[in-house]
């Protein structure tokens, strides 16, 4: 049961960074593309399916955020990628505020990587 999920949470992590990249590269284009109905759905789509597969993740392994120092880690970077994301595509005033924010949270996306790869907090160093 374990690797349905951890391959379940694999593909969503990579389904969710395509689809923010894509939303990313037309909000820089201001293309009317980033407008579409199914494109507003189905990130919440792939990242409720992200954060279940963590959830039993977590469940079947017994190791939980505030108890593993890496999860913890991880779920201050989701938080901060999600604030990141919402001011690149949402609250941002200026394409210079939105974009800045925008590589900023793929610098934080990047994070979450390395510490999910490393299983450290600290994964580079």
């Amino acid at each position: 049961m374990y690797g349905f999920w951890f391959w379940l949470h694999v593909v969503c992590v990579y389904l969710s960074l395509a689809g923010f990249v894509l939303r990313g590269v037309w909000m820089l284009k201001d293309s009317p593309l980033r407008y579409l109905r199914p494109v507003k759905i189905l990130p919440h789509v792939v990242d409720t399916l992200l954060l279940l597969s963590a959830l039993a993740l977590a469940l079947l392994s017994s190791q939980y955020p505030f108890a593993q120092g890496w999860l913890t880690a991880k779920l201050l970077a989701l938080l901060a990628y999600i604030g990141l994301g919402l001011v690149a595509f949402r609250f941002g005033r200026s394409k210079g505020e939105r974009t800045l924010a925008f590589g900023a949270a793929l610098l934080v996306f990047a994070y979450l990587l390395a510490v999910a790869y490393s299983r450290s907090a600290w994964p580079i160093g």
